[in-house]
């Protein structure tokens, strides 16, 4: 592995001493609050400028990035001097928005109004505001044109008129929302053209899919509200892709032909507007098409290529069209077992691979000006660490931008002439940079201080394992306050483990939250792996649970349990193990199929049938359950109720609409069938995750639970 010198110097390091002591309001309210490394608000590259604005205590400052110096600095006081006039009391600067190096829009509840900085001047913007409260708001021009939702029917605003695009939404039929539930990337369903005369939606028809019960019980008498959930091996809801021509204001549909369950992942325009494409992937997810298809008249008009998996395909990201150059296009695959660019031309030829290595590119960010190089975020250093890059389309290279072992998250100019980085690591809160991305000169504009300084913290550190192939595994442990390696200490192992997470980083706390800390205070050990089954290891490492949920992910984390046992300072009696979701479906799994091995478990939402769970993320997985039996009954956690030793609490929102209640209630119900004691704690009017004030509450019932029986 790369930089083992790292991992070696995070193991040695300390931490300052500390006096206070963690509240549970303070560590689970303000963990990513004010006890959350400082950042730095509105921070940005101002409108066709080099040059980055930002805001920090009611400042405002602009620097010139070429040799780091201060180019303004405005304080709120006096810029409420030139613009307070008695109507504008709710003056802020986080809302501003630059026009120009001389000018920014600001808003107030009377509107927007735009300000000079060389005149020290105001006037009313002329543009409109959208509402921001509009549903799937998607703006083309802001203030000016856009599209929303409405009672799943799609509107649109332009030139001063509001046009009705759809009439058939109800509860069946649900026009511009994100589908196949926020699976393969999608996160929305409008999709404005490159110029703006025309918008693609997604139409969802759900008639087919089951109505399923979610009961507010604040009501009364209590009521149903009925939802639409898509259960493995059942019957599906059927996307169409429509398109509206703003001019002539007709729409049509694209024809994307049968079978009517199958995925119409990654939507992509074409510069010139006369194409679209679709990522069309079949309901068993292993073979994709990447389609064009005519945008004037919705006809199909050829496959690009084609990817087809033996286990499956996910993708998750559109065709990314070359600047300047709208003959060629970028597209990520994991084809070769791990995510990379692949350049094409648009007849659908594979031009080159652009990036290649036992490494994963995380995020594209676009092109320098000239359209020559790509930026991209990416773990080649380390599986923990991310980097910024450029990789030249003509000549295959790969420039490292970003410096210094961790965690940096870039935003690129609009001529790729700068980055500001925002870098992280295990024991660095936080640092702002802008870099030079033609020289690799930076200069760092501000450092966060420690937030938690004044508190009295156990020491963390991360670290790598090995699994029974011999597979390196990435943990980390925080340990007791006034750590005394000669006593014995109860550990809490925290967990998820499941597809499209990776909770040990090099990041700040190395990715944990501030309530390991606080558990740190109370005398535990707080142990973290990540093992087969999480993100950004290749494909060969994530596909490694496919058809078997539960199976490797156990074996690692036991791996993580032989580990803990060979230190001398944990006392292998009092070990726990809390997860939710994914990691309540393991530490069930854990306390069940592995019975003995924890004295006391906390299962949040957890998924105990995988046939209760929905189609896109389960038949990934799992296949259905008509075509994978062996593999569903085995990881049926009804069948191990019997084996359940030790104290399990478990969890679950009433609301929730993701793993539906019913999956615990169901536990419950053969944990009385069997005999089997069973703690039981539930949430009304929360969701899958237990968030806001009540966050607090669950994650002290946690930590009762935890104090009171480990």
């Amino acid at each position: 592995m790369k930089h083992l010198a790292l991992i070696f110097s995070l193991i040695s390091a300390t931490v300052f001493s500390q006096t206070k002591l963690l509240t549970i309001q303070e560590a689970v309210l303000k963990g990513r609050t004010s006890l959350a490394p400082k950042r730095l608000q509105n921070l940005g590259f101002i409108e066709n400028s080099n040059k980055v604005a930002y805001v920090d205590n009611n400042v405002l400052t602009v620097i010139n990035p070429e040799n780091g110096k201060t180019t303004l600095s405005l304080s709120g006081t006096e810029f409420r001097k030139v613009v307070a006039d008695g109507v504008m009391t709710d003056i802020v600067f986080e809302n501003l928005r630059w026009k120009n190096e001389n000018e920014f829009y600001f808003t107030t509840k009377g509107g927007e109004y735009l300000y000079s900085i060389s005149k020290k001047t105001f006037v009313k913007s002329e543009r409109k505001q959208s509402d921001a409260s509009l549903e799937n708001l998607e703006e083309f021009k802001t203030g000016e044109t856009f599209a929303y939702v409405q009672n799943n029917d799609v509107f649109v605003m332009a030139n001063g008129m509001n046009e009705t695009i759809t009439s058939d939404g109800s509860y069946e039929i649900v026009n511009g929302k994100s589908v196949h539930r926020d699976e393969f990337g999608i996160h929305k369903g409008l999709f404005w053209s490159p110029n703006g005369n025309f918008l693609a939606y997604y139409k969802m028809n759900q008639s087919d899919v089951t109505d399923y019960p979610i009961i507010d019980w604040t009501s009364y008498p209590a009521q149903n509200k009925n939802i639409k959930y898509p259960f493995a091996g059942g019957k599906s809801h059927y996307v169409t892709l429509w398109i509206y021509d703003v001019r002539t204001k007709v729409s049509f549909k694209i024809e994307t032909g049968e079978p009517k369950e199958q995925y119409l992942t990654n939507v992509a325009w074409s510069p010139d507007e006369t194409k679209i494409y679709i990522a069309v992937l079949n309901r068993e997810q292993n073979h994709v098409k990447l389609n064009e298809y005519d945008a004037i008249t919705g006809g199909f008009l050829k496959t690009l290529f084609e990817e087809k998996d033996e286990k499956y395909v996910e993708p998750q990201t559109p065709m990314l069209f070359v600047k300047n150059n709208p003959k060629q296009f970028i597209w990520q695959s994991r084809r070769d077992g791990f995510n990379h660019f692949y350049l094409y031309n648009i007849a659908g030829s594979l031009v080159k691979q652009l990036t290649k290595g036992n490494w994963e590119v995380k995020a594209q960010n676009g092109f320098d000006m000239k359209g020559e190089n790509l930026f991209f975020h990416a773990n080649e250093q380390s599986p923990i660490n991310q980097d910024f890059y450029s990789v030249n389309l003509k000549s295959g290279k790969m420039t490292r931008l970003t410096k210094d072992d961790g965690f940096h998250s870039c935003a690129v100019s609009k001529n790729g002439d700068y980055v500001i980085d925002n870098f992280t690591s295990c024991y660095i809160p936080r640092e702002y940079r802008v870099i030079n991305t033609s020289n690799g000169n930076s200069n760092t504009i501000y450092k966060a201080e420690n937030p938690i300084k004044d508190y009295k913290l156990g020491k963390w550190n991360l670290f790598t394992i090995k699994n029974n192939e011999g597979t390196d595994l990435y943990a980390r442990i925080f340990k007791p306050a006034d750590f005394d390696s000669t006593k014995k200490y109860p550990v809490l192992v925290y967990l998820y483990n499941g597809p499209h997470s990776q909770m040990v980083t090099n990041t700040w706390l190395a990715g944990g939250e501030l309530w390991y800390q606080y558990m740190a205070q109370k005398g535990f050990i707080v142990f973290t792996i990540d093992g087969r089954g999480t993100s950004h290891r290749g494909k060969a490492f994530e596909q490694a649970i496919f058809r078997h949920l539960g199976d490797k992910e156990m074996e690692d984390q036991l791996a993580g349990v032989d580990y803990l046992k060979s230190l001398p300072y944990v006392d292998a009696n009092r070990l726990g193990v809390h997860g939710w979701s994914y990691g309540g479906f393991m530490t069930t799994s854990l306390m069940t199929r592995h019975a003995g091995v924890f004295k006391v478990g906390a299962a949040g939402g957890p998924v105990i049938d995988w046939s209760y769970y929905e189609i896109m993320y389960g038949e990934r997985y799992m296949d259905t359950p008509q075509e994978n039996k062996e593999g569903y009954d085995k990881n049926n956690l009804l069948n191990y109720v019997d084996k359940l030793q030790g104290k399990l609490l478990m969890i679950h929102g009433a609301q929730d609409d993701v793993v539906v209640w019913q999956h615990s209630i169901l536990y419950q119900k053969k944990a009385v069938d069997k005999g089997k004691q069973l703690d039981y704690y539930v949430y009304p009017g929360h969701l899958h995750n237990v968030l806001g004030k009540d966050r607090a509450h669950l994650m002290e019932k946690i930590t009762n639970y935890f104090i009171d029986n480990l």
